[in-house]
């Protein structure tokens, strides 16, 4: 396994649309490297999530999990979810703003509005059809990801960019940390 190089803000393809993996290509050895390597990544950054595309590669795989992430240390627990080909659906009206970040528009934070309850159809790692309904963190990291297999980032989501911050920012004036905290 390798830990891979991050796309930054700005480099083409964060915006490019990622093509669908046909289902029979999941199950190959070369698929599945790079989805280990995206876990790999994921974890070594301390990322809730990780497109392919966020790793140079222009297909539709999303890597998410968060066990006792620091970056995200009041999230709920997310199982490791691998998924592939995704479809999202929302399944209400409701939006909720919350803080979001990106491994790829690194030391910023701002408040993006995310459907609350969405229903995900993709497949797994096995190239198994995978169905599920998520809630509140769980749905924002999902709709997160697959934003990047669309080129969308974050940004494009804020409907105020006044709440941009950078991090030591964010920590000091919106969550009320002082430096010594740090």
């Amino acid at each position: 396994m390798a830990i891979l190089k991050v796309a930054r803000l700005g480099h083409p393809v964060l915006r490019t649309v990622a093509a669908p993996v046909p289902v029979p290509e999941i199950r190959l050895s070369e698929t599945q490297r790079l989805i280990d390597d995206m876990i790999e990544t994921m974890r070594e950054y301390n990322g809730a999530g990780l497109s392919a595309t966020q790793v140079h590669t222009l297909k539709q795989i999303a890597v998410i999990e968060v066990l006792s992430n620091p970056r995200y240390p009041d999230a709920p627990q997310i199982p490791l979810t691998v998924i592939v080909n995704p479809i999202v659906t929302p399944l209400t009206d409701a939006m909720e703003e919350g803080w979001e970040g990106c491994l790829s528009i690194p030391d910023l934070r701002g408040m993006v509005p995310r459907y609350t309850e969405v229903r995900l159809q993709a497949y797994d790692r096995a190239g198994e059809p995978v169905s599920l309904i998520a809630k509140d963190f769980f749905a924002r990291v999902i709709q997160h990801e697959t934003d990047h297999l669309n080129g969308v980032v974050f940004l494009d989501r804020m409907k105020d960019l006044s709440t941009l911050t950078h991090l030591a920012e964010w920590n000091k004036y919106w969550l009320g940390v002082t430096e010594q905290d740090e």
